[in-house]
């Protein structure tokens, strides 16, 4: 038997990234893989992607397990690509000739090549196949969702995939097992990896918990004004395909009030011992997507109105709910807001993005009664929760801007009178 050895690299996701978390393998060891067919998938800061192989032949290692966060240039896998018996199976031989490797340009950023003068490609040969059929189409999937899938005793083949690029979910599973696809129900006993996004959220926020002195401060403010305007333009702008939400409106109050509080628009530089107060607005607007908490940033908030807002609002939550965010869309915010109310939330103690020295976290709006000019009637209050780094500034400057944010929120016309 002759046979040549490729060494299959993790290449540049194209991201600026040094390191990707494997997720999931779609091949194994003894399979015949056709080149650009996806072997596996992995996870960067930004996103989730498939990497092909470059080459076709037969997979003879897979040099990580699923969780392996493994740094670019590493190898990930080995191919035979030489002449080979077609049942011959895994482990590399002794001294095997690898092949040198260069670069090109592949969908999911720079791939590595076999060389163009390499030993010609094997026989076209039966795959070894190590479990069950050969699938035409790789599922998709997880291994919890696997293990999830055969504990109910749903077949993956019959699923379509709801997560991104098709990938069948949890929910997906549960949904077809005829069980409530939210909640921790089905979880019962079982134990989820930290692993993922979930996994660099925890780190972040450990982070942020680690080096800010934090505190929470809190406040209503009666927004029925705001909840008009807002009903009475809503119905023109769905015209226009743009969903007016309430949010808008939050980021517009925020960047006047920035603007009058400049040291809550600022960073901690811990090596000079210097407080950098921060001429941009550039707010990071927390999204709930379907695999986790993504912060994505809406720069230059000075400069766009609320139907500007609006719509990148709509774009940016497409593009975390398909991790589709570039690394350049997460990076960069001074000043973070939340919208727990969305989910039914009232207060809350967020935690800062670091290194953010503050967020602002709003909560539903809800119907009340409310004292105006010594007559209580019914309005439509905002809870607001400001979670502040002490070591920038003090609870009254931070609770002078809180109320702030609420005076605009109540009265949206001072935003016209105060814009800057």
């Amino acid at each position: 038997m002759k046979e040549s050895l490729f060494e299959f690299i993790l290449p540049d996701l194209g991201e600026g990234g040094v390191e990707a978390e494997i997720r999931a393998w779609h091949v194994a060891v003894g399979e015949r893989v056709k080149e650009h067919q996806s072997a596996l998938e992995v996870e960067t800061d930004k996103a989730v992607v498939d990497v092909p192989v470059p080459r076709a032949g037969i997979i003879r290692t897979l040099n990580h397990e699923v969780g392996d966060r493994v740094p670019v240039g590493s190898v990930l896998l080995t191919i035979a690509t030489g002449e080979f018996e077609a049942d011959s199976v895994p482990a590399p031989a002794a001294g095997a000739v690898v092949s040198p490797v260069r670069k090109s340009q592949g969908i999911v950023g720079v791939l590595p090549e076999a060389p163009s003068a390499g030993p010609p490609e094997g026989p076209v040969t039966e795959a070894p196949v190590v479990s069950g059929e050969k699938k035409a189409v790789p599922l998709r999937a997880l291994p919890r969702v696997r293990a999830l899938a055969k504990a109910r005793g749903v077949a993956l083949e019959t699923l379509r995939g709801s997560g991104p690029d098709g990938r069948i979910t949890e929910e997906d599973v549960l949904t077809a097992a005829g069980a409530e696809p939210s909640g921790d129900a089905g979880d019962s006993g079982r134990r989820v990896p930290l692993a993922g996004l979930r996994r660099r959220i925890a780190e972040h926020l450990l982070e942020a918990q680690r080096r800010t002195a934090f505190v929470t401060t809190m406040a209503e403010t009666d927004v029925t004004r705001l909840w008009t305007l807002k009903a009475r333009q809503r119905d023109e702008l769905a015209g226009r395909g743009v969903k007016l939400t309430l949010l808008p409106f939050f980021m517009k109050a925020t960047q006047h009030a920035l603007a009058e509080f400049p040291r809550l628009n600022a960073r901690v530089d811990e090596a000079a011992g210097e407080i950098e107060l921060l001429a941009e607005c550039h707010l990071g607007v927390a999204v709930d997507s379907r695999e986790g908490l993504l912060v994505p940033v809406v720069r230059d908030v000075g400069t766009k109105s609320v139907v500007d807002l609006a719509i990148e609002l709509q774009q940016l939550a497409e593009q975390a709910e398909s991790r589709s965010l570039s690394r350049e869309q997460l990076q960069g915010s001074t000043f973070t807001l939340t919208n727990f109310g969305s989910f039914g939330g009232s207060f809350a103690t967020p935690v800062i993005n670091y290194p953010n020295v503050a967020i602002l976290g709003f909560g539903g709006v809800s119907e009340k009664p409310w004292v105006v000019e010594g007559e209580i009637v019914i309005r439509r209050i905002l809870p607001l929760s400001l979670t502040f780094d002490h070591r920038v500034l003090d609870g009254a400057e931070a609770t002078r801007f809180l109320v702030r944010v609420g005076q605009f929120l109540e009265d949206p016309g001072l935003l016209f009178i105060e814009s800057v």
